[in-house]
């Protein structure tokens, strides 16, 4: 289980995540991420001063997140029945609960799970999870795969 300061439990978190974050697909995942200092930095379509700053709070992180790395899973119904969904989301909370301490503190993560993560193992799963950490550089090449059993 993941601890209640490492979730993202808002509909808005997720989206200011998969709309502003860097992407990294794989079979079986698709890893969004979003660190924080990206999250505050205005885009260049919000340099011309198109929008209040009221409308900016709906994109700024709700919470104090340069405490520490938060983490919310996407398990559509495509995965599978709740059965499997609910598998799914289990074996990654515990994969990304063994790597919380490998990625840099303040980073968003949203982990989107695809059809074919229904059939996969845990360490198939962990071996995508870190080729996709890897890929968005949050996680070190010479960090080992730990939980990916």
């Amino acid at each position: 289980m993941l601890p209640a300061a490492a979730r993202l439990t808002r509909s808005q978190e997720f989206s200011l995540v998969v709309r502003r974050g860097r992407r990294a697909g794989r079979s079986r995942l698709v890893v969004h991420a979003l660190r924080t200092d990206q999250a505050r930095d205005p885009g260049p379509h919000r340099a011309s001063g198109g929008t209040s700053p009221a409308a900016d709070a709906n994109t700024a992180p709700t919470r104090n997140s340069d405490v520490s790395t938060r983490v919310g899973f996407v398990v559509s119904k495509a995965v599978g029945t709740a059965v499997l969904r609910h598998r799914v989301t289990r074996r990654l909370r515990h994969l990304m609960r063994d790597r919380l301490a490998a990625l840099p503190a303040g980073t968003l993560v949203v982990v989107r799970a695809l059809p074919p993560a229904s059939d996969a193992s845990s360490r198939e799963l962990g071996a995508d999870l870190d080729a996709a950490l890897r890929k968005l550089r949050i996680l070190a090449p010479d960090v080992p795969a730990t939980g990916s059993r």
